[in-house]
C-alpha cells in the first residue's frame, strides 16, 4: 500500500475520530470512540487516483453503514486532507463461506465491485455555474447530481400483490419517459411501503438506458427550501429555468406542498412546462390526491392528469422476500425461522424492519457474535422499548400536522377553514380517546379553546366518522401511526 495514502487515511480517521458527536458523559463518548474504531478497523484505503479514493470493506453492510452514519464526517475529513470534489468509492474484498455449520456465512463475491458516492451535492434552487440553456443556444444538457441511490434499483426491489400493479407501469415509463399515458406517475401509500424505491427505480433505470436524459430526484422539503432561498434572493426565474432543464423529475413526499401557496405557484408553472414539452414526472405521496389538503385545485386536477397507483403495505410472502433480498446482498445467510420470526414482526412498514435488519447484522459482525432467533428477539425488543413513545397532547399534534401537511401553529389557531378545522376537531378526538386528559386541559393545549368546543369536536367525530368514509379513514390511519 502506499505509506503516503495510508498516511492521509490516518488523518482522516484522527479528524473524524475527534469531531464526533459530543456526547452527554465520557461513558457514552467512549462508546461512539469503541464503536467508530471497531468499524473502521475493518476499512482500508487502496488508491488514490484521479481525486478518486476506493475504501477496501469486508461486505456491502459496511458501505451502508459508512454512508448513513459517517458520510458528512467523512467527507468533511476528505475535503481537508486530500481537497474538494474527492469521489469516494469502495470495493469488497473475497470473504469465502465457512464449513462450520453455522447459520450466517458470508458470501460475497471476490470481484471488485466499484460502488461511486459523489460527495458534491444538488446546488440550493439553481447553481450560478449551470447555464441557462433556454438564453444561450446550442447547450441543451447540464451535468446535475440526480441524488439517486444505487440501491434502489429494479433489481432490488421485491414485487408482490400489495405494489404489483405500481412497479409495472413504473417498469413501462422508464422504457419510454414521459411518452406514455402515465404522466404524471403519482405513488401514494402509508410510511415504508416502497414508494420511494420505486421513483428511483426509474431514475435509475432512464439513467442507464438514456444516460443523455437528466434525471432528478428530490424531498418536497428541499424544494421548499431551494423555492425559499430563490425568492429571498430575487432569483425565482433561475429557480424555474434549473427545473425546466429536467427530463425526468421525481419528488417525494409532495403532500407537505400544502398551505405553501407560493411554493405551489412556482411548481404549477414547472409542471406545466415538463408536461407540456414531454418530460416525465413522478410524485409520491402518503396519500391519494384527492386527499391531500391546501393544495391549489389546479395543482390537484393536474396529478389526475397520468396516473395514481396506491402501494399497500407487503403481505406476508412479500415481506419475506424483501428480508431474504436485502440479506442475500449482504451475505448473510438465516434459517427458515428466523426469516419467518422477522416476516411475521414487521406487518405494516418495511422501512423500520430493515433498520431492524441492519441492527443485527451491525453487532453480529463487528462483535463477531452469530445471529440466532434469541438474539432476532433480543435485538426487536430493545429497539422497540427505546422508540417507544408517550402518547401525549403534543405527540398527538405532531402526529396530526405531520400527516395533514399543516404547521402546528395553523392548528392552534382560531381559523375555521375545512383544512385546518377537521384535522383540529380529530387531534382533540384522540387527545380525549389516548389520554387522561380532561375537555378543559385538551383545550387550553389547543390554543385556548373552551371546553365545550372540545366536547362539540369530540362527538363530531364519534358521528361524522360513521357516515363519511373519508373522515373513518382518517380516524383509522392517524390512530395507527399514533400508537405505533
Amino acid at each position: 500500500m502506499d505509506e503516503n495514502l495510508m498516511m492521509i487515511w490516518q488523518r482522516c480517521l484522527q479528524f473524524m475520530r475527534d469531531n464526533l458527536n459530543a456526547a452527554e458523559d465520557n461513558s457514552d463518548l467512549k462508546k461512539l470512540e469503541k464503536s467508530f474504531d471497531l468499524l473502521f478497523d475493518k476499512v482500508r484505503p487502496v488508491s488514490l487516483v484521479d481525486n478518486n479514493l476506493t475504501l477496501m470493506v469486508p461486505s456491502d453492510f459496511y458501505k451502508e453503514y459508512i454512508e448513513d452514519n459517517y458520510l458528512s464526517l467523512l467527507s468533511a475529513a476528505l475535503k481537508k486532507y486530500i481537497g474538494k470534489g474527492v469521489k469516494l468509492w469502495y470495493s469488497v474484498m473475497e470473504n469465502k463461506p465457512s464449513d462450520s455449520g453455522k447459520s450466517v456465512t458470508m458470501n460475497m463475491k471476490g470481484k471488485t465491485v466499484p460502488t461511486p458516492k459523489i460527495q458534491e451535492t444538488m446546488p440550493q434552487g439553481f447553481s450560478s455555474n449551470i447555464v441557462n440553456p433556454f438564453v444561450v443556444p446550442g447547450i441543451k444538457k447540464v451535468n446535475i447530481d440526480s441524488n439517486l441511490k444505487s440501491d434502489f434499483s429494479f433489481e432490488n426491489y421485491v414485487e408482490g400483490e400489495s405494489n404489483k400493479f405500481a412497479a409495472t407501469v413504473a417498469r413501462s415509463i422508464a422504457k419510454r419517459p414521459g411518452a406514455t399515458a402515465f404522466n404524471p406517475l403519482f405513488l401514494y401509500g402509508g410510511y415504508g411501503v416502497g414508494k420511494t424505491h420505486l421513483g428511483q427505480a426509474v431514475g435509475l433505470e432512464v439513467k442507464n438506458q438514456f444516460p443523455d436524459k437528466v434525471v432528478l430526484y428530490l424531498s418536497s422539503e428541499k424544494f421548499i427550501q431551494q423555492f425559499i432561498s430563490a425568492a429571498k434572493a430575487h432569483k425565482q426565474t433561475e429557480f424555474a429555468n434549473f427545473y425546466q432543464m429536467v427530463d425526468v423529475l421525481i419528488i417525494d413526499d409532495i403532500q407537505f406542498l400544502s398551505g405553501k401557496s407560493a411554493t405551489q405557484d412556482s411548481f404549477f408553472h414547472i409542471f406545466d412546462y415538463l408536461h407540456q414539452n414531454g418530460k416525465q414526472i413522478i410524485l409520491t405521496s402518503d396519500k391519494a390526491p384527492a386527499d391531500i389538503m391546501d393544495i391549489q385545485d389546479r395543482i390537484v386536477s393536474r396529478f389526475k392528469w397520468g396516473l395514481s397507483a396506491e402501494i399497500k403495505s407487503p403481505d406476508y410472502n412479500t415481506r419475506k422476500q424483501i428480508i431474504v433480498d436485502k440479506l442475500s446482498r449482504d451475505g448473510i445467510v438465516l434459517t427458515e425461522d428466523m426469516l419467518d420470526f422477522l416476516a411475521s414482526e414487521a406487518k405494516t412498514n418495511v422501512r423500520e424492519l430493515i433498520g431492524v435488519i441492519n441492527s443485527v447484522i451491525a453487532y453480529s459482525t463487528i462483535y463477531k457474535s452469530d445471529l440466532s432467533l434469541e438474539l432476532l428477539k433480543e435485538t426487536i425488543n430493545k429497539i422497540a422499548a427505546n422508540q417507544k413513545k408517550i402518547i401525549n397532547i403534543p405527540y398527538i399534534q405532531e402526529v396530526v400536522c405531520d400527516y395533514f401537511g399543516i404547521k402546528r401553529e395553523q392548528l392552534l389557531s382560531k381559523t375555521r377553514k375545512r383544512e385546518i378545522a377537521l384535522p383540529r376537531q380529530l387531534a382533540m378526538y384522540f387527545a380525549k380517546e389516548l389520554t387522561n386528559a380532561t375537555f378543559t386541559k385538551i383545550g387550553e393545549e389547543m390554543g385556548g379553546k373552551d371546553h365545550s368546543t372540545v366536547m362539540y369536536a369530540c362527538e363530531t367525530i364519534k358521528d361524522v366518522s360513521k357516515i363519511d368514509k373519508e373522515v373513518k379513514k382518517y380516524v383509522k390511519e392517524l390512530s395507527e401511526r399514533i400508537k405505533h
